[in-house]
């Protein structure tokens, strides 16, 4: 089987444990005959029997050098760059032949979300952020995975918004995307005091709102999921919802949507161990440091990372509907620094 056919069907439903095994082994090889500093750190690696069993780099590693694996067909391009509080940015060599895989995934998890109707895409941010010579943001990037679902793109800035922009987009379509990182899209628009046309214009539009990022800043002004998701509501028309998802720029491609029952919800294509903070040991049914793991990154080996994120693996169907695993998350290891790519 291929990485592409992995990638066909519904993102949510059942996944084929032994071909996705199989998928991340053979990739593991790849980087281990390409990458010569990866193969310094498993030198032993011989072929993994479970999910737990396969290698990974902690997420820490990104900030102090640039992974990169040679070998035929790939042509490396543009890196990704995280934010930092502490001003060292996390650096993911990006490719071609991942980068096709790579946005067929959030293409797929985010129409099973929020369907795929093309309508126009308001992103809160600039759109000089793109013409970054030789890099690219991981924001600008999580704002572009919706390009697949855009009839239009409408860049409106930050602090201020460009309200004249969301006029535009909204004059165009019944239905309007909004894309912003959690706290600007809290402190721009869910907690601004939108100007009448404005407001006018948005109550009699459907608005899908999508973001991402962490709480760290809301949680200081003491706003609360709910309090947020009324507030961008309720500026909003009939059968406006909100998304919520989960992803790291060194994992770029995969995305865990939060869904209605409170859960993150992982395609069938990736997979999540927890292990323990202090040993590393795989856990079952225990909260611990997520280790995230998809097929879909050739030109580097960010296959599976160790993150600094806490969370637990849920067994069992979920309320929502969807099938596959799931997960909570459950906040940061302590003491670990504030990172991701919303300047969290």
């Amino acid at each position: 089987m291929s990485v592409d056919s992995l990638l066909q069907g519904a993102p949510f439903g059942d996944r084929d444990d032994a071909e996705l095994l199989d998928e991340l082994n053979a990739l593991t090889r790849w980087h281990l005959d390409g990458c010569p500093g990866y193969r310094a750190v498993w030198p032993q690696f011989d072929g993994a029997r479970s999910f737990d069993e396969l290698p990974y780099l902690h997420v820490g590693t990104f900030k102090h050098r640039d992974w990169r694996t040679a070998g035929p067909g790939l042509t490396h391009q543009r890196t990704l760059t995280s934010s930092s509080t502490t001003g060292i940015a996390s650096r993911v060599v990006l490719d071609a032949k991942s980068g096709a895989l790579q946005s067929a995934s959030t293409a797929s998890i985010l129409r099973a979300m929020i369907g795929g109707e093309q309508r126009p895409l308001v992103i809160l941010d600039h759109a000089t952020a793109l013409r970054q010579r030789g890099e690219v943001s991981a924001r600008v990037t999580a704002a572009l995975a919706l390009q697949p679902l855009a009839s239009s793109i409408h860049f409106v800035g930050g602090e201020p918004i460009d309200w004249q922009q969301v006029v535009a987009a909204c004059r165009a379509s019944e239905r309007v995307i909004v894309y912003g990182i959690t706290w600007l899209l809290w402190t721009a628009w869910g907690a601004a005091d939108l100007p009448n046309e404005v407001r006018a214009m948005l109550s009699t539009r459907q608005v899908q709102f999508v973001h991402s990022g962490g709480w760290k800043r809301l949680e200081r002004l003491e706003v609360g999921r709910e309090q947020f998701d009324q507030a961008l509501l309720a500026t909003a028309g009939p059968g406006s919802s909100v998304l919520d998802f989960y992803g790291l720029a060194e994992q770029v491609g995969v995305i865990y949507p939060l869904c209605g029952a409170g859960f993150r919800h992982v395609p069938r294509w990736a997979a999540v161990v927890v292990r323990d903070p202090w040993t590393q040991q795989p856990l079952l049914r225990q909260p611990g440091m997520l280790q995230l793991l998809n097929p879909l990154a050739w030109g580097a080996p960010y296959h599976s990372v160790l993150t600094e994120d806490l969370g637990r693996v849920v067994d069992g169907p979920c309320p929502c509907g969807f099938g596959g695993q799931r997960f909570e998350l459950l906040g940061r290891l302590p003491r670990a620094e504030v990172r991701g790519c919303g300047n969290v």
